[in-house]
């Protein structure tokens, strides 16, 4: 999963990372299945894309509109300003052809890294071929207005518009009133579809379906119905394939929930602070994978906010094949906001992290609650190159029981057995950033019992002597292995 490499063209860069997690379709007869962006939809005038000679619709995603609060968010400028993506669904293999419209392709960087694509660059177009779904960032000037690409897999058996059980939206933009999904129901959001609500969720076998666009533009920050999606008191729920765009705060809270999985989403945010990408409250059995998730705030957020229901740990959490990318906070926190006993048995792993800006491993419980039984492998890394609005952030990972003002409780909380392995951070290296901070609170409040095997910082794999790791007393077996 984790592996670069680099063509030199004159001046050209060109490093291809691409997480394609489903497996590659037999290459045979190509289909292509495109959908028509809806009439009244301002698309993109940065790029434009063929596939297999078909012109494809580009949309916008809006970036950090908040104003008067430079404490909330970043300059637009900092963090890329607006950006394009589009979406289609494939079989076979298939030619695309992208063409930059203003800016040159001489430093092009395509994350993240298919090590069969042969690039084609001719001027400000790039060409290539895939075989199998995958979810690509174009980006001629790093992550300023980048290309996002989401490259389907064909649609099977989707919800018949008939079905009672159904609630459909066909192409088109729909500004319905909240949607409140019960039990046994189905939203599905057909390709061609721009949805402008907030959904509700509570009950059980609910489906959230489609090749559509879940829109908040409309929205400003904290201002929108409810949540993007909002889930509570609801057991097996299935979210798939739908594009979310925009959102006004927390994108998928997760609340009192059990077995929920959500698979290839597409979350192309950072509109808004407290955008949080998804957020799983007091629930257990989540399962996150194949998706990409842009935000501002943090892409996962766990949270044990409540005490009261029949189980308030937040526990069995499995985040994989995930493409994350967050512009002004962590990619993962675990602890902040948080009541509940305990956070554990969580699996985050076969990652790659294409942008960041604070810590992307951040745990701090406090309210003595325990983090504990994590595992975390398998995860590319990327730093930005300054210039081009590269990481702010002077940790890579940071283990600390603390107290802030998050917290009801102003108490630490413990971490024990975790593991890290198989981390790889690359790209521009600053001075002296990017640490390992491994930090107990006290005597009472201990972080214990972690393991950390092949930390690659820059080349160098990392053990309790580098310069980078920084470890205090308030600790007890705090493990460096190389096992390659």
């Amino acid at each position: 999963m984790i592996n670069s490499f680099y063509i030199r063209k004159s001046t050209l860069i060109l490093c291809l990372l691409v997480t394609c997690s489903i497996e590659a379709f037999s290459v045979g007869d190509p289909q292509v299945t495109i959908y028509p962006a809806p009439s009244g939809e301002v698309l993109s005038k940065d790029y434009t894309l063929e596939v297999n000679g078909q012109p494809v619709d580009i949309y916008l995603a809006k970036i950090a509109e908040v104003e008067n609060r430079p404490d909330w968010t970043l300059d637009p400028k900092d963090v890329g300003g607006p950006y394009s993506f589009t979406y289609f669904d494939f079989s076979g293999e298939i030619t695309l052809k992208v063409t930059s419209v203003s800016k040159s392709l001489d430093n092009l960087i395509i994350r993240p890294l298919l090590t069969d694509i042969t690039p084609e660059i001719e001027g400000n177009t790039v060409t290539f071929t895939i075989n199998k779904p995958c979810q690509l960032s174009i980006e001629p000037e790093g992550r300023m207005e980048p290309l996002i690409i989401f490259a389907n897999a064909p649609e099977i058996n989707p919800p018949k518009k008939e079905d009672p059980n159904v609630i459909f939206f066909g192409p088109g933009i729909h500004k319905p009133v909240n949607i409140k999904l019960g039990s046994n129901q189905t939203l599905y959001i057909a390709g061609g579809a721009i949805v402008k609500t907030g959904i509700e969720v509570t009950g059980s076998n609910i489906k959230i379906l489609g090749r559509g666009i879940l829109c908040g533009n409309d929205w400003k920050w904290r201002k929108g119905p409810g949540n993007m999606i909002g889930l509570r008191n609801a057991t097996n729920v299935t979210i798939d394939d739908i594009i979310v765009r925009g959102s006004w705060g927390w994108t998928i809270p997760i609340y009192n929930c059990n077995n929920v999985a959500i698979t290839n989403i597409k979350l192309v945010c950072s509109k808004n602070p407290n955008d949080d990408g998804i957020n799983p409250c007091n629930s257990q059995n989540i399962h996150i994978r194949d998706c990409f998730i842009r935000t501002d705030d943090d892409c996962i957020a766990m949270k044990g906010i409540r005490f009261g229901s029949d189980n308030d740990n937040v526990e069995n959490i499995t985040v994989e094949n995930c493409i994350l990318w967050s512009d002004r906070a962590r990619i993962f926190l675990l602890g902040h906001e948080s009541r509940a006993k305990y956070m554990r048995h969580i699996v985050l792993r076969d990652l790659d992290i294409m942008h960041f800006n604070m810590s992307p491993f951040l745990f701090e419980p406090g309210e003595e609650m325990a983090i504990e039984d994590v595992t975390i492998e398998n995860v590319n890394i990327f730093a930005d190159n300054p210039k081009q609005g590269g990481e702010r952030t002077f940790e890579l990972i940071r283990l600390k029981p603390t107290v802030n003002q998050y917290m009801e409780n102003q108490v630490p909380g413990r971490i024990s057995n975790i593991t890290f392995k198989n981390v790889t951070l690359s790209g521009e290296k600053k001075k002296d950033n990017f640490n390992v901070l491994v930090m107990g609170a006290d005597s009472k409040h201990l972080v214990t019992d972690v393991t950390f095997e092949n930390i690659s910082w820059f080349g160098k794999v990392l053990d309790n002597s580098s310069p980078q790791v920084k470890i205090n007393r308030n600790t007890d077996n705090i493990q460096f292995i190389r096992s390659k």
